[in-house]
């Protein structure tokens, strides 16, 4: 289950989204497959081994998915898993009379997977949370061991099978903490089922995993508890230890002496509650590490993991995101996808870098006309979409300037709404002067514990209704707050946008991929030079986008230095304007203070600097504005965007992923269809 959002007069609600209730006609149940899962306990350590005992077992019943590929007569199976009680479970409570307690338990046990933590760049340090974690990986670990030696890699002599080769065959992909515990479940299995030396199986688990990193956030990365582990894995915080031990002997042996350089380094966090550092943990454990965008990935090297990089720098690497132009063009935009392929064929879409062919067209007068048109009626037809759904009207050959990811701090779209009550108030100070029409769309949901993104979600449509019902500003600007925002609004949306806002504090968006689906739908992008927006900027040309703000090196200065946002209140008198607005309740005339929390957090305890970037916002929307007005030299930067986006493509980075990290070759090869007799 995830939540959704609805917007009823202004007013938020959460709703369970049910996803399971009429089943999932796409998946498969394979209960031959089930298999058990331990918790709890306590180890033995035994002249015959170590034996992790007394635990609670959970069954994992496996679901695949098929995922065809596109046109290569090739279909993959994702496994998802699903907690199941055994039948026994609890029973001795039975014994002793207490039947109903006994069903009752089933229900905890099958919570593991009844729920998902809907947070985005926060660690909620909960329990059922690390359950989800290690049940998954348990799982799943089990199963590629079985595959593994049922296959002809495996190697088997009478007694043991041979593990030698596993590293050439399985690839553990780390993809951000979450599946961690790869990495000392890999070990267990190694260790104490199948009796490997630990030398050895180390180097096995270090060559098949592989971390990749998706945040610099602290407040985002995992450390969990050392008693939660002490309690629920026991045998794991053992091998926590170990690995962590013969780390540190491994550092204090390059740096004699430098304890501070230690506790820097340690897999477990010191303090009133020892933690275990997760990130660190998969660092240590893996054979490559690598963010997400190039500035991103420096940022791993130079700062988040740089005592880890000084060691061993050999490890890490880029790898910039990207989307599927299947979805995100062909898919979502069959109008623009045609008017590429007639210039330029269909092979595109499978090898987006032929977009650069577009770049002979800029000058063309007839395509400029096309790519216009297909804008103009995805423009139209989303305005009917709002109609009808959410009987909002809207001017469609207004700017569509659109700023959809969650709603987080750091993607400051609180920076986008003194932006909108700045314009508001110009209309309203001028009203005779000509201004370019807009009609701002911000979309996103909070996680259900972070009081600050609800508050400027709540902030986000008490402006759109003072701005949509004054009559003083008419069509010339309007404020939507769309609800609900998920993959199939975006994929209406995207191709409707004609101003694409990627304005998170530079430093603090990992990549981004929202800002690619809107380079490639044929949106300008305004943003920071932040995450991929560096390499949009570069492949497309600084000058076809609209860059601002302070750069990393601005922002490091200025935490050096200290921010003081009152600076610039006192200094702008527009900000100043606005700031004052929300603070005095004219956006919340029921409830003056609702406010006081965000104008609180922007004046005293702004971590995204949102002041420091105002001037140079507002200034670079009105040379949006400024080229908005001049249809044809803006179609022609469309064009140049389109035109270099193919970097951007998921073919290419899963190709590096491929060839750098997994030491395989992808293949252009199609299989041949099945051979399926006709009736």
């Amino acid at each position: 289950e995830g939540t959704l959002v609805c917007w009823e007069a202004s007013v938020n609600v959460e709703e369970a989204d049910d996803w399971l209730r009429y089943g999932n006609p796409w998946e498969k149940a394979r209960p031959e497959y089930m298999l058990p899962v331990h918790f709890y306990g306590r180890v033995d350590h035994t002249p015959d081994g170590i034996k992790w005992v007394d635990t609670q077992v959970i069954l994992a019943m496996p679901y695949d998915t098929p995922v065809p590929g596109y046109k290569n007569n090739t279909v993959n199976t994702m496994r998802l898993w699903s907690a199941k009680a055994p039948n026994d479970f609890n029973l001795e409570e039975f014994n002793v009379g207490d039947y109903i307690q006994a069903v009752l338990d089933r229900n905890l046990a099958e919570n593991i997977s009844r729920v998902l933590y809907p947070n985005d760049n926060f660690f909620e340090g909960k329990e059922l949370r690390l359950k989800q974690e290690y049940f998954v990986v348990a799982a799943t670990l089990q199963d590629i061991i079985r595959r593994f030696k049922s296959s002809k890699f495996g190697c088997r002599d009478p007694v043991r099978t041979c593990f030698e080769t596993f590293p050439d065959k399985v690839a553990i992909q780390l993809n951000d903490t979450h599946p961690a515990l790869s990495i000392p479940e890999l070990m267990r299995i190694f260790v104490d089922v199948e009796h490997m030396d630990w030398d050895k199986a180390w180097d096995i688990t270090k060559r098949t995993c592989a971390y990749t990193n998706h945040t610099v956030l602290p407040e985002a990365l995992e450390r969990w508890p050392v008693s939660m582990f002490e309690k629920l894995l026991p045998r794991h915080l053992e091998i926590i230890y170990a690995i962590n031990q013969k780390h540190l002997d491994h550092v204090a042996a390059l740096y004699p002496g430098d304890i501070d350089r230690l506790r820097r380094m340690s897999v477990i966090e010191e303090g009133d509650c020892k933690r275990i550092n997760m990130a660190h943990l998969c660092v240590i454990g893996s054979h490559a590490i690598n963010g997400v965008a190039r500035i991103h990935s420096e940022i791993v090297k130079n700062s988040v993991f740089k005592d880890f990089y000084d060691i061993e720098p050999e490890k890490f690497q880029n790898k910039t995101n990207g989307i599927t132009p299947r979805r995100w063009l062909l898919l979502c935009n069959p109008g623009l996808s045609d008017i590429i392929a007639e210039k330029i064929g269909e092979d595109f879409l499978t090898d987006l870098s032929q977009l650069k062919k577009l770049l002979d067209f800029v000058d063309d007068e007839a395509f400029i006309r096309d790519v216009a048109k297909v804008k103009q009626e995805n423009k139209q037809k989303f305005s009917a979409y709002l109609v009808e759904q959410y009987k909002v009207k809207i001017n469609p050959s207004s700017m569509f300037d659109v700023h959809v990811k969650r709603i987080h701090e750091y993607k400051r779209q609180l920076l986008n709404c003194l932006h909108i009550i700045t314009l508001y108030n110009r209309i309203r100070k001028d009203p005779k002067k000509s201004y370019v029409p807009r009609t701002v769309m911000i979309g996103g949901k909070a996680a259900p514990g972070y009081h600050m993104a609800k508050m400027i979600i709540k902030l986000i449509t008490s402006i759109g209704d003072v701005v949509n019902n004054d009559p003083y500003i008419g069509e010339r600007l309007k404020v939507i707050f769309l609800e609900n925002y998920r993959v199939s609004l975006a994929e209406k949306v995207i191709p409707a946008a004609d101003l694409s806002e990627q304005i998170s504090t530079a430093g603090t968006e990992a990549s981004g991929t929202g800002n690619m689906k809107f380079m490639l739908n044929g949106a300008l992008t305004i943003g920071t030079m932040d995450g991929a927006n560096v390499e949009m900027a570069e492949e497309a040309g600084e000058e076809n986008l609209f860059i601002f703000g302070m750069r990393v090196e601005d922002v490091e200065a200025m935490d050096k230095k200290g921010y003081n946002a009152k600076e610039y209140y006192d200094r702008i008198p527009e900000l100043r304007q606005a700031i004052d607005q929300i603070n005095s309740g004219f956006f919340s005339p029921d409830d003056p203070g609702r406010f006081r929390d965000i104008v609180n957090m922007l004046m005293y305890h702004d971590r995204f600097k949102v002041f420091a970037d105002y001037e140079a916002y507002i200034k670079c929307q009105g040379q949006v504005d400024q080229l908005y007005m001049n249809p044809r030299e803006w179609t022609k930067k469309v064009i140049k965007n389109i035109a270099c986006s193919g970097k951007f493509s998921s073919d290419r980075t899963i190709t590096e992923y491929a060839r750098e990290i997994w030491g395989v070759e992808p293949s252009a090869v199609k299989i041949p269809p099945p051979n399926i007799p006709r009736e």
